[in-house]
This record gives C-alpha cells, structure tokens and sequence, in this order.
C-alpha cells in the first residue's frame, strides 16, 4: 500500500511538472535568480512572495529577458500515515531433552497493534520444519494459526522430537518471524 501511494504522489509531481513546464514552448528557458524577499515584517502570511525583476534591469553586467507569463501556484499536500503491522517481541526458546521425549513448548507473538482486519495477516516463519541437529533429518516444528486477529497470539508453539535427534549438545537456530497478508 505504502508503495502504491508513492507510485501515485511521483505521477502526481511528474503531472504537475509537464503542465508547468516550458517545454511546450518553444523559447528558452530564462535564467533563475535567487529570489529577492518581500519584506515579511509588513506581511501578514506566513510567507512572502519574492519580487519578480523587470526586463533591463542589468544584475551582475547580464539583461534579464521578458517573463511571458507568470505564476503563483499554491499546493496542499494531504498525506495518510500508514504503520505497517510487524511483530514487536524477540522469542527465545530453551528446552532440555532427554532421549526419545515429545514436548511441546508454547509461545506468544506480539505484534505493534491490533490488526484491523479479522482474518487477514497471518504469521509467517522463515522456516517451520527445522532440522535442530542438522544431521539431514527434520526434529522440530513450528505451528501458529492461520490468521492472527490479536495484538498478542497465544496459540503457538514449537514441538520437538528427541527421537529424531541424533547429536547430543547445545544446538541453536535463528528463525525469522513477520507478518503476511493473508490470501
């Protein structure tokens, strides 16, 4: 969505360049001065329009040329701030296993703020199937519900298979969490 509105803002200013532009004409572009400021005192704006010089008027020995036409152009800019839903909470699991054991080890995921859509992002992991002991075989998963509708989801969890591990030690993996529009 966030990219989507600055595609459209990029045609927008693209749009309002070629109706202000010169390159319709077929004159030269004149030279650009600094703007000289109206005394901003006197004004009661927030801002004070610069003077435009007059043809003849010779600044540092160069003759500045007829302005055809000119223009004040006044822009209002809206803009919708979009904080996209992301996951706020670092999850550490440690569990001991001990031979062939099944455990299940439950965690929570929380999120920056509640999704304002039911049924519509869900959790996705880096990875669900994971070989822990990296021996060429599967002995851990993941498992969260399909949608999250909560600022903080309980209903995941992490089952281990110790029959499935063949390497004693201490084995770490890094999974990466995010959230995902649902289909």
């Amino acid at each position: 969505m966030r990219r989507f509105k600055i595609f459209i803002l990029l045609i927008l200013l693209i749009y309002f360049k070629n109706i202000f532009s010169n390159d319709n004409l077929n004159t030269e572009i004149p030279k650009i001065l600094p703007p000289k400021i109206v005394n901003q005192e006197n004004s009661d704006d927030d801002f004070a329009i610069p003077e435009i010089k007059k043809s003849g008027e010779d600044i540092d020995g160069e003759d500045l040329r007829y302005l055809e036409k000119t223009y004040t152009v006044m822009v209002e800019a809206k803009v919708d701030v979009f904080i996209p839903l992301e996951v706020v909470s670092d999850i550490n699991i440690e569990e001991t296993i001990i031979g062939n054991q099944i455990k299940e080890i439950p965690f929570e995921i929380e999120l920056n703020r509640t999704p304002e859509k039911k049924d519509y992002y869900s959790i996705k992991y880096s990875e669900t199937v994971i070989d822990i002991d990296m021996d060429g075989k599967p002995d851990t998963y993941i498992y969260s519900p399909k949608y999250i509708n909560e600022k903080i989801s309980k209903d995941n969890y992490v089952k281990i298979y110790g029959e499935k591990i063949t390497k004693e030690g201490t084995h770490r993996k890094k999974i990466y969490v995010t959230v995902e529009v649902g289909e």
